[in-house]
């Protein structure tokens, strides 16, 4: 795919998410973010170049590498990926703009001992497992309300912006629409939360009519 194909790909997404935000209002925002986890430098770069500026990866060490290959470019990172207590160090060293996956209090706990110890301060979102699915990660649906609420009181080094979620992993989309709508039920409920990050490169249509305003797309906007 060259240069102009490629921007004209593009553009048929973005006219994607266009028309699902405008079913929602033609006020409502929806920022999208490029999971760039099994692309390459190189991929990055030539979606930058046609306007593309917040990136994400979700491994630490694919964080770490590709934010000091491509260190000229002020792209804003994130971090989508399950943090393991003993990785915090390696984040916090590298910074990102959003740490999306903040999957449990304890973690939130350790994450603020970190941070205080370096004097930082780290934007996150709360994951909330909406689906209630074994093989994800995040925390129950009807604790997310009181564990968001304990961080902002107890984690002070911790700016929590919203929640992130993944949709139920079902051929029923009725059953992928409950889960955002859980989510963002969730969403609403909170005190000055301003992100809600639902939405992938399967889904993000569904999310974004459900009240998603920031989608992670990867496999449709690097296409192989």
């Amino acid at each position: 795919m060259n240069e102009l194909e490629y921007k004209l790909y593009i553009d048929d997404v973005i006219r994607r998410v266009e028309a699902a935000r405008l079913k929602v209002s033609e006020h409502h925002i929806v920022k999208i973010v490029a999971v760039s986890k099994y692309s390459t430098s190189e991929d990055i770069e030539k979606l930058y170049k046609i306007g593309q500026r917040a990136f994400a990866e979700n491994k630490v060490q694919d964080l770490k590498a590709k934010t000091k290959e491509l260190e000229d470019l002020p792209i804003e990172w994130h971090f989508i990926g399950n943090l393991q207590k003993n990785k915090i160090n390696n984040l916090l060293t590298i910074n990102p703009s959003l740490f999306q996956a903040l999957d449990s209090l304890d973690l939130a706990n350790e994450l603020q001992k970190k941070l205080l110890a370096k004097e930082m301060t780290l934007d996150c979102l709360l994951h909330i497992n909406a689906a209630k699915e074994e093989s994800k990660h995040g925390v129950m649906p009807e604790d997310a309300i009181n564990i968001y609420n304990t961080i902002q009181k107890e984690c002070p080094n911790i700016n929590l912006k919203g929640v992130m979620s993944i949709g139920a992993h079902s051929q029923d989309k009725e059953v992928v629409k409950e889960s955002f709508l859980t989510a963002h039920r969730i969403y609403k409920q909170l005190e000055g939360a301003t992100i809600c990050s639902m939405g992938m490169s399967g889904d993000f249509e569904l999310a974004i009519e459900c009240g998603s305003n920031m989608v992670r797309l990867g496999s449709i906007i690097f296409p192989k």
